[in-house]
C-alpha cells in the first residue's frame, strides 16, 4: 500500500452515534485540561467506569507539552451515558524514569479490574498492565520492551491463559516508516508474556495505508471474539487540520471477529470502517482533526454494544449498534 492515497471513508449504516455528543469534554473536568480522549470504560461492580486521558495544551500555540501534563481521570455512571467526573486525577505515577501514563484500556477478569496503558518513559515508550481495586491505587503487573502500546487484555482465559491484543512498533524492521501491526501474546499469570504472533497486517486492511492496532478489549460472542481496532490512514495532501502546524493522518474503526479458542486467528473483518470521521466534533475545532479512536466496548444484556470512542483528540463520544448487526459485517467478507 505504500504511495496509495485512500479517498473519502464514510461509517457503516449499523452504526448510530449519541445524539448528544461528546458524553465528556473538557469543559466537564473541574481541574483544566485542553483535551479529554481516548478512555478505557467496562462495567464494574454495578457500575459504569471510565478512566480517561486529559491532556493540557495551548491551541494558539498549535503544541501538547507532554511533560507532566497528561493524567488520568475517573467518571462513573449509572447508564453508561451520563457521567459524573471526580474531583482530581486518578493517577499519576511518581517515578523519576517515567514522563507521563496515558491512553487507558479497562478490562474486567473474574472480578478484577485490570487496566492496560502506554507509558512514555526516558528509555522508551512502554505499555503496560496494572490492577485496582478502587481506580486511585494501581499495582503495576508488567511493563514491555520498548517500544510497545495500545495493549488490551480479553476479558477472560482462553486456553488456561491469558491473552493480550498489542501494537509493536517495529521502525527498522518495517522500513523506517510506520508499518505497525496488530499482535497477539500470551501470558499465564499477567507478567510474563510470549508466544507472540501476528493477527493482522497493515496490508489486510483496505481502509488502512500506515498503521493498525487494537482499539477496544474484545467481548465474547457465540460466535467468537468481537473487537474494534484502530486503522490509519496517511495523505501528505492534508494541510494543518488541527492545532499542529500540519496533520496529515486520518483515524478510523474497524470491526473484526477472532476465533474463540485461537484468538490470533481472523474469522471476519467488514472491509469498510466501523466508524470514520464525520460528526462536526470528529473533523473540526480539535486538536486533530479527523481521528476516532475506540477504547471501551460494552455489550448489554439486549445486545445492544456501547461503543466508546476519542474524538479530534480532544473529546469523549458515544456511539452503538446492535450486536448482530457487527457479526453479520465481519462474516459477510470472510478473511
Amino acid at each position: 500500500m505504500d504511495g496509495f492515497t485512500i479517498g473519502k471513508l464514510k461509517s457503516s449504516e449499523v452504526i448510530s452515534r449519541y445524539p448528544l455528543n461528546p458524553i465528556l469534554s473538557p469543559k466537564d473536568v473541574p481541574y483544566g485540561p485542553a483535551m479529554v480522549f481516548n478512555a478505557g470504560v467496562t462495567k464494574f461492580q454495578g457500575k459504569y467506569v471510565m478512566v480517561f486521558r486529559n491532556d493540557y495544551g495551548d491551541e494558539d500555540s498549535g503544541t501538547v507539552e507532554h511533560f507532566s501534563t497528561t493524567n488520568l481521570g475517573l467518571a462513573f455512571s449509572d447508564d453508561g451515558i451520563k457521567w459524573e467526573v471526580q474531583p482530581t486525577p486518578c493517577w499519576q505515577w511518581n517515578d523519576e524514569e517515567v514522563i507521563r501514563v496515558y491512553d487507558p484500556r479497562l478490562t474486567v477478569i473474574e472480578d478484577r479490574c485490570y487496566m492496560c496503558f502506554a507509558v512514555d518513559t526516558r528509555h522508551g515508550l512502554r505499555g503496560g498492565i496494572a490492577v485496582t481495586e478502587d481506580f486511585y491505587n494501581f499495582k503495576v503487573l508488567s511493563l514491555s520492551l520498548p517500544d510497545n502500546r495500545n495493549m488490551v487484555l480479553f476479558p477472560e482465559r482462553v486456553g488456561g491463559r491469558y491473552v493480550r491484543l498489542e501494537r509493536p512498533m517495529p521502525v527498522y524492521s518495517r522500513g523506517g516508516v510506520d508499518r505497525f501491526d496488530l499482535w497477539l501474546s500470551e501470558s499465564p499469570d499477567l507478567r510474563y508474556w510470549g508466544d507472540s504472533r501476528l493477527v493482522l497486517g497493515v496490508e489486510h486492511v483496505p481502509f488502512a495505508n500506515d498503521k493498525i492496532g487494537p482499539g477496544a478489549p474484545p467481548v465474547k460472542t457465540d460466535k467468537g471474539w468481537l473487537t474494534v481496532f484502530h486503522a490509519v490512514d496517511i495523505d501528505h495532501n492534508r494541510g494543518k487540520n488541527g492545532w499542529e502546524e500540519r496533520w496529515q493522518k486520518r483515524y478510523t474503526a474497524g470491526v473484526m471477529l477472532l476465533d474463540k479458542d485461537d484468538p490470533s486467528r481472523v474469522l471476519g473483518m467488514s472491509k469498510l470502517p466501523l466508524l470514520a470521521p464525520e460528526a462536526t466534533y470528529e473533523v473540526s475545532d480539535g486538536f486533530r482533526n479527523d481521528v476516532i479512536f475506540p477504547g471501551g466496548l460494552i455489550m448489554e444484556p439486549s445486545g445492544e454494544l456501547k461503543i466508546y470512542y476519542g474524538a479530534a483528540d480532544t473529546v469523549e463520544c458515544l456511539a452503538t449498534a446492535d450486536v448482530n448487526d457487527l457479526l453479520r459485517l465481519c462474516l459477510e467478507h470472510n478473511a
